[in-house]
């Protein structure tokens, strides 16, 4: 695990875009396609603003959700209406959006479409007070499927009083990304973050699944 602190939450949004941005170059070198999942929130909204301005062949870039809400692609809690009001556009509007609704073919054909993109190129995540990330929460149905070395790359969560399920990538998805950096701010996500690292254990605190290899981005 890799702290990076910066002043404010401003330079934290623009060095972190032109790191992605880099990242996602060097991996189009060596592949035909790169796969850079994100997630939804308020946090990576500013990392966006600037990375969707980066030269690069955003054509060949698959952008997949870290986890999605089942509302509509235009409600106010999709992830997805998020990701493209504020990373599909410009010269990102280029990329290739890879949604986590199920279809006709449900979630096995979810999963199908999915596996053609791992391991994923790029991975950014966010995480709650709560110590959650995607949508793997503390507690949830689904969640010890979800930490099954061997589950699939999607998987159905139900949190206790959310208002509707979600659909999240796996933690062998989030382990298996080639980079992985983790943005959050304020100091309760700090303090969240070292509990975490303390109890070392995804059953309590999933995002401890992927702290191993990730780079953290924190501002106040």
């Amino acid at each position: 695990m890799k702290l990076i602190t910066y002043a404010d939450r401003d330079m934290m949004a623009i060095d972190l875009a032109n790191v992605l941005a880099g990242e996602l170059k060097a991996a189009l070198f060596h592949a035909d396609w790169a796969s850079f999942a994100v997630p939804g929130g308020s946090t990576p909204g500013p990392v966006f603003d600037d990375l969707c301005a980066a030269t690069l062949d955003w054509d060949r870039v698959r952008v997949i959700p870290t986890d999605e809400r089942l509302v509509p692609p235009d409600h106010d809690r999709s992830n997805e209406r998020l990701i493209r009001e504020r990373l599909l556009v410009g010269a990102a509007a280029e990329a290739q959006f890879v949604g986590l609704r199920p279809g006709a073919d449900g979630m096995e054909g979810l999963c199908s479409r999915v596996s053609r993109y791992l391991p994923l190129s790029v991975l950014v995540l966010g995480m709650g007070d709560d110590m959650h990330t995607a949508s793997l929460f503390p507690g949830a149905q689904g969640l010890e499927a979800a930490l099954e070395p061997d589950a699939p790359p999607v998987i159905r969560i139900e949190t206790p009083g959310a208002p509707e399920p979600r659909i999240s990538l796996t933690a062998p998805v989030l382990r298996g990304a080639m980079s992985t950096h983790l943005v959050i701010t304020g100091q309760e996500k700090r303090a969240a973050l070292e509990r975490a690292v303390e109890l070392n254990d995804p059953r309590l605190a999933p995002v401890s699944a992927i702290l191993k290899n990730a780079t953290i981005h924190w501002a106040e």
